[in-house]
């Protein structure tokens, strides 16, 4: 089954962006074949920033993307909101992709399931 997770909140202050990922981590396990994609949109482009340093403690969202990527699942991001915050994909972590609204389209189409967060 192919599962389309979009994320908009920054990693951190709400968990909204850290249960999409306990998601995407729990489909993962229950279903070794499924074909999951990661969206980042809005703040939610922030989790895939380089460097993270989350307390001890706490979730790392960085560390999360990293287990998504090693499922092979797929993280895209959102070019015009990387733009919008001054992001380059420089200072993003190794990995997600710099995508577009019309790479978020043909994945809709083709998702069984899409799930917003």
């Amino acid at each position: 089954m192919k599962h389309l997770i979009l994320l908009n909140d920054p990693p951190y202050g709400t968990e909204r962006s850290f249960n999409g990922q306990r998601m995407d981590h729990a489909l993962a396990k229950s279903d070794p074949d499924a074909d999951i994609t990661v969206f980042l949109m809005a703040d939610a482009v922030l989790c895939a920033n380089a460097g993270q340093k989350a307390p001890d403690g706490y979730y790392n969202l960085e560390r999360m993307i990293r287990r998504v990527l090693s499922s092979k699942g797929r993280l895209l991001m959102c070019g015009t909101c990387m733009d919008a915050r001054g992001l380059a994909e420089g200072d993003m972590m190794e990995g997600p992709k710099r995508s577009t609204m019309d790479e978020l389209a043909q994945a809709t189409l083709a998702a069984d399931k899409v799930m917003v967060f």
